[in-house]
């Protein structure tokens, strides 16, 4: 669906507050997440994931956002600090970082999505929004926020759920939605063994893609009730929105209907790069002639902090000795100095040395990739410097005594794992 104009920014989207969840640890991530929390993995040759959200919220309309941040959040908090101060706080306009601090318990941090939003429900009512809008900081994707708020108005909803259309497969990872002609959601299961389908496709199964809009007074009156059972884990599809499908009015929204330039006849795009394996792939994607996510569309462009950077840069032209780049991203400041890169994806800052082969590769910021090394399959994290004559994704018996070796054979390299130091913050 290729879906542009017309935007809901209107009253709508104006009166709405958005709550990025951006505390997670992301330990499928391995030592990707080992310094930085999982929406601050960088992605894309010179965004973050945290962008993803922050951008859909900017190009609908939405300009006062808190971004509510727990585990390792140094990385995040600065790049948010550099990249995101552009809003103008004299129209109303913001994006505030709202760290677990304790505010309602010296004794507890945020134990749960619902509790991260009560612990700064105070924060909220002082916003006086009308709606509010809860976002996963941590997945890939350009949707529509208005197109959702119009609907959940339309509804006469009091709280409504993004869905999407998953194989049944990979629908025991998510949350899966049940709803009735009408798209109200009279079923909800966390994560189930065996999923309800979508009726007449026993294939096809609609999960929640942790994006919800509530009305803002019923969402504090929920909050408050969460709170106080002992017995609740305080999260929203564990606890939340089971409590509320047989009590009150809980719509689907389909991600079909808000999603931002997906390819004609192609799935909208919506990626939770959670494992090595699928982080890999969505990078690497990007780097096909006509990539499932457009990153060049300029009515939808995804925002983000860069150093300034001279361009990308490739050296020497002699038969052995030829810097080129093929089929790949190759991000400001490079410098491909006769070297081969095939089928990868080079973040800023990146040296690629004579006579190196770099092949499905993705780089993360300033590595410098050594003379005569060949790296095929893998990730290479931020501020690696990779020895000369280094071989990866060649023997994988070798690589597993060094590095880390995802099932599908995806190696994870790390400063630590290099005996550099792991210690930077970044």
């Amino acid at each position: 669906m290729q879906k542009y104009l017309p935007r809901f920014v209107s009253l709508l989207t104006k009166n709405t507050v958005a709550l990025i969840l951006a505390g997670g640890r992301g330990s499928r991530l391995k030592q990707l997440t080992d310094w930085r929390a999982k929406p601050a993995v960088p992605f894309g040759g010179k965004f973050r994931i945290i962008d993803f959200p922050l951008s859909n919220c900017l190009n609908s309309g939405i300009r006062r956002v808190g971004v509510l941040t727990q585990y390792k959040a140094h990385s995040m908090i600065k790049h948010i600090q550099r990249g995101w101060g552009f809003l103008r706080g004299e129209f109303n306009e913001f994006i505030e970082l709202l760290p677990a601090q304790q505010r309602v318990s010296e004794l507890d941090w945020y134990k749960g999505t619902a509790d991260a939003v009560f612990q700064n429900m105070d924060i909220v009512r002082n916003y006086e929004p009308d709606y509010v809008l809860i976002l996963a900081g941590d997945h890939i994707y350009k949707m529509d926020y208005g197109e959702m708020l119009a609907c959940h108005v339309r509804h006469e909803a009091d709280m409504t759920v993004a869905c999407i259309e998953v194989p049944i497969e990979d629908a025991r990872a998510f949350g899966v939605m049940t709803v009735d002609a009408d798209e109200r959601v009279v079923g909800f299961a966390e994560k189930p063994d065996n999923p309800s389908t979508l009726p007449g496709n026993p294939e096809r199964v609609l999960v929640s893609m942790g994006v919800y809009v509530f009305n803002a007074r019923f969402l504090y009156e929920q909050l408050i009730r969460d709170a106080d059972d002992p017995a609740s884990e305080h999260d929203f599809g564990k606890n939340i929105i089971p409590h509320l499908i047989d009590r009150y009015r809980v719509y689907a929204h389909s991600f079909k209907d808000s999603c931002i330039g997906s390819l004609p006849g192609s799935e909208p795009y919506w990626r939770d790069v959670g494992t090595v394996d699928a982080y890999w792939a969505a990078n690497l994607d990007l780097a096909n002639i006509t990539p499932e996510l457009n990153l060049y569309d300029r009515q939808w462009p995804i925002w983000t902090h860069q150093e300034q950077l001279p361009p990308a840069k490739f050296v020497f032209d002699d038969e052995e000795r030829r810097g080129v780049a093929l089929e790949s991203m190759v991000s400001g400041g490079c410098l491909i100095s006769g070297a081969t890169v095939r089928r990868s994806v080079l973040f800023s800052n990146v040296q690629v040395h004579s006579f190196a082969t770099v092949e499905d590769a993705v780089v993360l910021p300033n590595v410098d990739i050594g003379r005569h090394a060949c790296l095929r399959r893998c990730v290479i994290d931020k501020d690696c410097k990779i020895p000369e004559r280094l071989v990866v994704g060649v023997d994988r018996k070798e690589d597993e005594r060094r590095f880390y070796v995802t099932e599908n054979g995806i190696t994870l390299i790390t400063p630590g794992m290099l005996g550099q130091n792991p210690h930077q913050i970044r």
